[in-house]
């Protein structure tokens, strides 16, 4: 992981030309000549493949729905064109962010916890969706003719192969691809920086947000981990000096003053991600104790406690943190879902079916509160219902990884084994292990006796064996 995420960011922030300073690069034919939009496409989802298949990450659909929402509210704004984006959640504390090729966008779950505020954390993703809108990667390319995409290629497959634990070999890819692509492009990287901030501080007010929020988070960053002789992976990858947060500070200056700079829906992220990071609950429960001892206002601090006090048994502790919370917010759906939650830990099964039901009624589209309805149906063992809900949200969210797993497993408790091969094989296409995902399309064709089924299968076989190779070909 200490060699992926740099390198990554290195890829994607790859060398360009320099801007002038009021006006939008050219991303003319002749980048697309290099690289086109489609091949980054390819590229990127052939990456993300092999990235999920060997980095632990975050499965909290509230986390993953929060990160989505936030992203396409600035891409909304931004002037990315190609806006099939997808996104990674990385299980590390540690403060990172990156944006690959063809609109891959992956966080560490430590950017929460280091973005102080929304806006904070806002100016870090408007950062690399301008690295995306901008091209970076084909425009690097452009500027370094040499640097043809195989050798990009093979650069990502040796980091994910370092990242694997190849050892040597991983890491020899790595140096071997880097020396050409960095050595001669630091000072092109720092003008991609430039582009990035300056593109990026005017999307932020766009979307609503204070761009003061970027020369803020530099400065504290800077401050933070001035002396440190091992600072964060997102500071070695974006570097900060003085004349940086000089020049973010003098153009956020320019715009007026307002936007947002906080939500409480963010703190309540921050929570989240918190206790994921925790050894033990009772850490988080007393570290929250202590924030709502200084300030009983503090409703975020108050829903951490409440999760804290479910993990760690309790149940009616977290119940009193909760009935303030949704006293004052009767519909929001966070402190439901934690309503839920304790429910569905103490038992209480009629009353997290009565508050899931009424969830869907006002958010009937939220992944987070289907997922819900999906886990506490398996709880109360009616499985038939629960796989006819995972069909529809696998429908929607069809690739998302952590779903069909689940797929995979309800259709193995109902017996429906044809399907349970069949979701098995989504899972590995998805987490680039190719070789399983069609081996798995062999079983369910073994056990199926209906013609038009059996042609579906091999057809979707057929798909997955010239997706492998066209993998195979763009990292070899």
């Amino acid at each position: 992981m200490k060699l992926l995420r740099p390198t990554l960011l290195t890829l994607a922030c790859l060398i360009g030309q320099p801007a002038m300073a009021n006006d939008l690069p050219s991303l003319g034919d002749s980048s697309s000549g290099i690289v086109s939009p489609e091949q980054e496409h390819q590229l990127g989802r052939a990456w993300l493949s092999l990235l999920r298949g060997q980095v632990p990450q975050l499965s909290d659909p509230l986390l993953k729905d929060y990160l989505e929402r936030s992203v396409y509210r600035l891409a909304e704004t931004s002037q990315l064109q190609d806006r099939r984006l997808e996104f990674v959640l990385l299980e590390s504390p540690q403060l990172n962010a990156f944006a690959a090729p063809g609109g891959i966008i992956g966080v560490n779950g430590g950017l929460f916890l280091h973005a102080q505020t929304e806006a904070e954390y806002a100016s870090v993703l408007a950062h690399e969706l301008a690295h995306l809108s901008q091209r970076h990667f084909a425009r690097g390319l452009e500027a370094q003719k040499r640097m043809q995409l195989p050798l990009m290629a093979a650069m990502l497959a040796g980091v994910v192969a370092a990242a694997a634990g190849a050892g040597d070999a991983g890491i020899a890819a790595i140096v071997s691809t880097q020396a050409a692509a960095i050595q001669a492009q630091r000072r092109f990287s720092r003008q991609n920086e430039q582009e990035a901030d300056r593109i990026g501080i005017v999307n932020l007010e766009r979307a609503g947000y204070d761009p003061r929020a970027m020369p803020q988070m530099f400065s504290r960053l800077m401050r933070q981990y001035r002396y440190d002789q091992k600072p964060p992976e997102f500071l070695l990858t974006h570097p900060v000096t003085e004349s940086r947060i000089a020049d973010t500070n003098n153009r956020a200056e320019q715009f007026p003053e307002g936007g947002v700079k906080d939500s409480l829906r963010y703190q309540l992220m921050r929570a989240r991600v918190d206790l994921k990071f925790e050894s033990t609950p009772g850490l988080s429960a007393k570290r929250f104790r202590a924030m709502l001892a200084e300030d009983q206002q503090l409703d975020a601090a108050r829903y951490g406690l409440a999760l804290a006090q479910i993990k760690s048994g309790q149940l009616s502790e977290a119940g009193k943190e909760l009935d303030p919370l949704l006293a004052k917010e009767p519909e929001n759906v966070i402190y439901n879902l934690a309503q839920v939650e304790l429910d569905i830990t103490a038992n209480r099964l009629a009353a997290a079916r009565e508050r899931t039901q009424r969830l869907l009624q006002l958010y009937p589209g939220s992944y987070p509160v289907r997922q819900t309805h999906i886990d506490l149906l398996i709880k109360e063992n009616k499985l038939q219902e629960a796989e006819s809900e995972l069909d529809k949200l696998v429908a929607a969210r069809s690739k998302d990884p952590d779903i069909w797993y689940q797929v995979s497993e309800i259709r193995g408790l109902t017996g429906n084994i044809i399907g349970l091969h069949q979701g098995r094989a989504e899972y590995f296409a998805l987490v680039g292990n190719y070789d399983q995902a069609i081996e798995q399309l062999n079983f369910a064709k073994r056990r199926s006796n209906n013609f038009q089924a059996a042609a579906r299968i091999d057809a979707r076989q057929k798909a997955l064996m010239d997706e492998k190779r066209m993998v195979e070909e763009m990292l070899r």
